[in-house]
């Protein structure tokens, strides 16, 4: 499986893996919540949220917790001017040497359920869109939901009591974010039951992709000299 297919699930990871970070940088430099949140102009619920990886605050806020933390160097040097890469047979370049090439591999680690939580994670975005978009997906999960709550005995009950309500109000947040409540609310989950079968099978795959690990790089380019150009 090749990078793009497995984008969606790729960024979700990073997300996260960038989240915890900056969450274990703030408590070894000995910050709470509230100092972190007042340096970087921000609220403790915006911050929380940067903290767990969420798509929904903005790059602008992930750059100044970034950057309270003094850890935007690397971020600046790939925005910067310095860094340029010229294209094989230009003009401008003249250097014997080669680029270097750098890789880093992305993976999920499935020992300590991060990867099954983060595919439900991936899956729940998708219901998500989807229920936006198209009132059929929602009203599915809802028939869904309402078959399995005559299942009066089940130990999932007061979940799905509280899906009823998430399924009426809209209210996405609350599955999608990374605290053990929404965790138990994704495994009792009528949303993606109304997920079409290709795009779970996407999911899945991209899954198990991911597993393996995903290597972000440069390919190797012949070097580029004087006489080539």
């Amino acid at each position: 499986m090749n990078l793009s297919e497995t984008q969606p699930l790729l960024e979700r990871q990073l997300l996260l893996q960038l989240g915890d970070r900056l969450r274990r940088l703030r408590k070894s430099q000995g910050l709470g919540t509230v100092e972190m949140a007042e340096r970087a102009g921000m609220t403790r619920n915006t911050l929380r949220a940067i903290e767990t990886g969420d798509p929904a605050p903005t790059m602008g806020s992930y750059l100044r917790v970034m950057s309270a933390l003094g850890v935007s160097g690397d971020l600046a040097l790939l925005a910067g001017d310095s860094l340029h890469f010229a294209p094989l047979g230009s003009a401008g370049a003249r250097s014997v040497r080669p680029a270097p090439v750098v890789e880093v591999r992305i993976s999920a680690d499935a020992t300590r359920h991060q990867l099954q939580d983060l595919q439900s994670l991936a899956l729940h975005d998708q219901a998500v869109r989807l229920a936006k978009a198209q009132p059929e997906v929602l009203e599915l999960a809802q028939q869904t939901l309402a078959r399995w709550l005559l299942k009066a005995d089940s130990r999932s009950a007061p979940l799905w009591r509280e899906w009823a309500e998430i399924l009426k109000t809209r209210s996405w947040r609350k599955v999608l974010g990374k605290t053990r409540h929404a965790q138990q609310l994704r495994q009792a989950s009528p949303l993606v039951t109304a997920l079409p079968a290709e795009v779970r099978q996407r999911i899945l795959a991209q899954a198990s992709a991911l597993k393996q690990g995903v290597v972000l790089g440069h390919t190797p380019q012949l070097p580029v000299t004087e006489d080539d150009s």
